[in-house]
């Protein structure tokens, strides 16, 4: 059986799902952790700096081992590790709700995150196999709503979630769910072939390292740790990063994948897609304090008066999906941006009196430019690697929106510690200016010889 044409319907639909909900849960158990962090430091005697840890543990986590774990879905097939992922997160979970101390609890989300790491590594891999090639834009698109719609939905879900419970059944109700994942997964996610390599472990050895180096810079940034030991971590990070780099060079099928990374419009596209989520982060972080302490707004208006920008990007998303099956991607992502960094400047500059449909227009605007360009720059990036090679491609593009994401929100707490007048108009500024960055390589893309269609992979 070939896999080339996807899979039949209802089995197609039916994966999907599994990938969706799936994805929707590891996106979403970091969002709603941060509204409970309070009770659960609390409820286990923690020093809110300490508590930190909660968080803090999962992203890393899931940084650290996104190549090996992807490098290993090349090995064994996508499949097999999704699932496995997928057990290890459920598992995981369970140990988090009965955490009786902060000890376990930490430990417990490091194996959350080292599972969702092979639910964000794998889950595009596995899409390419779902989705016929002629509806790749269109899936990659759906996954966009997916993260766009988590990211979102965690803080307002969380807050339903304990206003009914206490803070365990934030990582109970992933358990039913899990469960059916993986017994609906078994029946209909597809079965690749892996090519059978041993994992370099020297490899994996220095992928976790460099990342843990330069998330725990970026976050030192963030947190206010001082400016010259988060440098310092993120430089000693880039050093070892060129030496991985140097070192997978000498591979046939490197974990860092420097062979997608030295075709250009696979590099282009993750420079955009971090460039891009740089900004969505900073702006994200930026307006609640700019609504409520420049507008004065209350809390439930900041609320309500953001909504439009996560709804505005679902559903772009899902529009420009299906274009980027008829336009050229890499002209949509261009055009995306535009308006994504249109609308982050007519926020910077919203004047002190502005009426809530003011607000509205231009969220709704700034969403939608980004929901334009997630799809197609997703397409390009992943439709420039082999099929064999989309375990490494999912990586590096759950890997850039990690990072964007947390230099984004680093770079917010560069400019609050400055002290400078009106921080969060610039931070909005300058989030603008990263998606005006974005702009030239999502625009050098046009100008690169298109890709050979990969060659097809058949299932065991």
């Amino acid at each position: 059986m070939t896999l080339q044409d996807g899979l039949p319907n209802p089995q197609r639909l039916l994966a999907f799902a599994t990938v969706a909900i799936v994805l929707f849960l590891a996106v979403l158990d970091e969002a709603v952790v941060n509204v409970a962090l309070p009770l659960m430091a609390a409820d286990l005697n923690a020093a809110p700096g300490d508590a930190l840890w909660i968080i803090n543990a999962y992203r890393l986590a899931v940084v650290m081992v996104l190549l090996p774990v992807a490098a290993l879905g090349d090995s064994l097939g996508y499949r097999r590790v999704y699932l496995g992922g997928i057990a290890l997160f459920t598992a995981a979970s369970l140990i988090c709700a009965l955490a009786p101390s902060l000890e376990i609890l930490v430990a417990a989300r490091v194996l959350q995150g080292i599972g969702a790491a092979g639910i964000m590594g794998i889950n595009i891999a596995l899409v390419r196999f779902i989705f016929p090639q002629a509806m790749l834009g269109r899936a990659v698109g759906n996954v966009a709503v997916v993260v766009a719609v988590s990211s979102a939905a965690g803080p307002s879900l969380a807050g339903v979630i304990l206003s009914i419970a206490p803070w365990p059944a934030l990582f109970l109700v992933n358990l039913p769910i899990g469960v059916v994942a993986i017994i609906v997964g078994l029946k209909t996610l597809p079965v690749t072939q892996g090519s059978g390599r041993r994992i370099d472990i020297r490899s994996a050895l220095f992928a976790a390292a460099t990342f843990a180096l330069l998330i725990i810079g970026v976050n030192t940034l963030a947190d206010g740790g001082g400016l010259v030991w988060g440098l310092a971590l993120i430089a000693l990070a880039i050093a070892l990063g060129a030496l991985f780099a140097r070192s997978q060079l000498k591979l046939a099928v490197p974990m860092l994948p420097v062979d997608l990374l030295q075709k250009p419009v696979f590099a282009l596209s993750a420079t955009t897609s971090m460039l891009a989520f740089a900004a969505y982060a900073l702006a994200l972080a930026s307006l609640p304090f700019y609504l409520h302490d420049v507008l004065s707004l209350s809390p439930a208006e900041t609320g309500l008066l953001m909504t439009p920008l996560p709804i505005a990007t679902a559903i772009a998303a899902t529009i420009s999906g299906r274009l980027a099956d008829r336009l050229p991607p890499g002209k949509l992502a261009a055009v995306g941006l535009t308006i994504f960094a249109l609308g982050l400047a007519l926020l910077a500059f919203l004047p002190v009196d502005a009426t809530h449909p003011d607000i509205i227009w231009r969220m709704a605007l700034t969403g939608f430019g980004f929901g334009i360009f997630q799809a197609p720059n997703n397409k390009v990036m992943i439709g420039s690697a082999p099929r064999a090679r989309s375990g490494g491609a999912g990586a590096i593009q759950s890997t850039a929106r990690l990072l964007g994401q947390s230099i984004g929100v680093a770079l917010l707490a560069i400019v609050l510690g400055t002290g400078i007048n009106g921080a969060f108009s610039i931070g909005l500024g300058i989030a603008a200016g990263l998606a005006v960055a974005g702009i030239l390589p999502s625009a050098l893309r046009t100008f690169q010889p298109a890709e050979t269609p990969a060659t097809p992979v058949s299932s065991d």
